[in-house]
Order: C-alpha cells, then sequence, then structure tokens
C-alpha cells in the first residue's frame, strides 16, 4: 500500500502541474482579448472622426455608416485650418500651453526642492497648504481670480491666460515625492565638491529625475492644451483665443460643413495624439516613480 501511494503521488503532482500549465495560456489569451476589446472601445470613436472628416458633409450620417472612405477628401482640413482659422486657434494654445507649461515645471521643481533639502520654519505646514490647493475647485477661483485680471488690465491678453496657472500643487507633490528618494550623501558630496544650491538642482537632481520631469510636463500641457472655461472668460477675439474656443465656434458657423468640423477636431487633438504616443513610456514610468518614492 505504502509504495502504491508513493506512486501516485507523482502522478498527482505532475497532474497539477500540467493543469496549472493549461491554465496560463489561457489566461494569457483572455487578458490579451480584454486588453484588445478595451483598445477597441477606446480607439473607435477617434477612427470615426478621422473617417468622417474625409467624407463629404452629405456622406456623413448615411445608413449604413460608412467606416472606410474610398475616395478622402482632404481639403477639409485645409477648410479648418484657413477658413475656420484654425490656424490662429492652435498658436494661441501652443503659446498659452507652453508658457503654462515651463512656468509649473520651474515653480515646482523649486518650491519641491525647498520642501526636501531647506530647512525653514513651518516648512511641513506650508507644504501642506500647497496640497491643500489640490482640494479647491476650479469654479471656486474663478471669480477672484477674474477681478484680478480685470484690475491689473489683462482681460483679452496672454498673461491673463497664463499667469493664473503658474503653480501647480500636484507638480510640488509629485516632484518632493521624487525628491525624497534621493540619498543624502548625494548632498553632502555636493557640498564638498564646491556645489550650491543651483548647481546641485540642475546637475545633480533634475537629471536623475527626469522621468518624473516628462511625466509632469506632458501632464501639465494636456490640462493648459485642453482648457475651456477660463479661456472663455477672460477672452474676447480670435486673436488670444485658444483652440478649444475655436472648436466649439467652428462647430456652430460650420453646422452645414460636418466634414469641416470633424477635421477641426482631428487638427486640434494631434498635439496631444503625438504627445502621448512619443512620451507614454515617460509619463508611467514619472508617475508609477512619483507615487512609490519616499
Amino acid at each position: 500500500m505504502r509504495a502504491e501511494h508513493r506512486n501516485a503521488r507523482p502522478h498527482e503532482e505532475r497532474h497539477v502541474k500540467g493543469t496549472f500549465a493549461l491554465r496560463r495560456p489561457v489566461r494569457r489569451i483572455a487578458r490579451y482579448a480584454l486588453l484588445v476589446g478595451m483598445a477597441v472601445v477606446v480607439a473607435f470613436p477617434i477612427y470615426i472622426t478621422v473617417v468622417n472628416a474625409l467624407l463629404p458633409s452629405a456622406q456623413i450620417g448615411a445608413r449604413p455608416p460608412t467606416l472606410f472612405p474610398t475616395h478622402p477628401q482632404w481639403g477639409s482640413f485645409r477648410a479648418a485650418f484657413s477658413e475656420a482659422h484654425l490656424g490662429i486657434y492652435l498658436r494661441n494654445s501652443a503659446i498659452v500651453t507652453i508658457g503654462i507649461t515651463a512656468a509649473q515645471l520651474i515653480t515646482s521643481v523649486l518650491a519641491a526642492y525647498a520642501f526636501v533639502f531647506l530647512r525653514f520654519p513651518a516648512r511641513r505646514v506650508i507644504f501642506m497648504v500647497c496640497i491643500a490647493t489640490l482640494m479647491v475647485p476650479l469654479e471656486a477661483t474663478i471669480l477672484p481670480n477674474y477681478r484680478t485680471i480685470e484690475m491689473l488690465g489683462w482681460y483679452n491678453t496672454f498673461p491673463a491666460l497664463i499667469v493664473p496657472f503658474v503653480g501647480s500643487g500636484i507638480g510640488i507633490f509629485l516632484f518632493r515625492q521624487a525628491f525624497l528618494g534621493l540619498p543624502r550623501d548625494l548632498r553632502d558630496a555636493a557640498t564638498l565638491d564646491g556645489y550650491g544650491h543651483l548647481r546641485f538642482l540642475t546637475r545633480v537632481v533634475l537629471p536623475l529625475n527626469r522621468p518624473v520631469t516628462a511625466a509632469f510636463g506632458i501632464y501639465a500641457f494636456l490640462t493648459a492644451w485642453n482648457q475651456y472655461l477660463w479661456p472663455l472668460l477672460v477672452t474676447q477675439t480670435n486673436s488670444v483665443r485658444t483652440v478649444q474656443i475655436g472648436l466649439r465656434q467652428l462647430s456652430i458657423s460650420n453646422f452645414n460643413q460636418l466634414d469641416v468640423v470633424f477635421a477641426g477636431t482631428v487638427l486640434g487633438a494631434l498635439p496631444i495624439f503625438v504627445l502621448l504616443f512619443v512620451f507614454q513610456r515617460q509619463l508611467v514610468r514619472g508617475l508609477t516613480a512619483g507615487a512609490l518614492k519616499g
């Protein structure tokens, strides 16, 4: 009986291992199928928008819908860019977005460095105040910011679009968490080598935290590019209005030219797609590193 029991045990172990070996490919296939399904759900509206931009207006909304344009109409993009003045809106959005992104990167890096490497009174209290700004909704700051812009005479100018967003609580938090992961010995060694604070920041701290810098830069860019309510309130002319307002005006004024409206939507979203495609790895790495360090 003992010999039979010993012989049965290896057989059972092989059966269990074989069962697990069969389950692994099934789980992997199911995982990939789920990911593909989610990707299709996310990408299908974008694909339909591009297709509608290439179709004649009369063909948009036809039943059954056209899923692939046999004779693409590229003139809708030219009409959206020139005739609908989308080129001006894109230029304005580029100026505002680059200004906000650069300002938030500078202020967030300097503030986070001060919270980590400098010693001053009420340091923790000031940091908590910065973090508390994350819980203040944008709508609660619109009225005081609008009154301030009016008093400064900045209405319908680029400073009105940029200055209220030069600071970012989430940027300070991400950089502080990343800087806390650096060994203290680095600062001591840099001091012995004669590095001041600015040199230590630019030569040591920032190069070691490139993923976080890239991730927050992308986040700040996307947030600034997609703004709609604040630019709508503080601008009046097309010379300073951003692309989101331009797309709204395009949909109203060109209601009978749906292909132009869809083409403008594609052009307005194109910088975002390019940015995410190029820096997607840095975005994931940076946000993960900022969340785990410290």
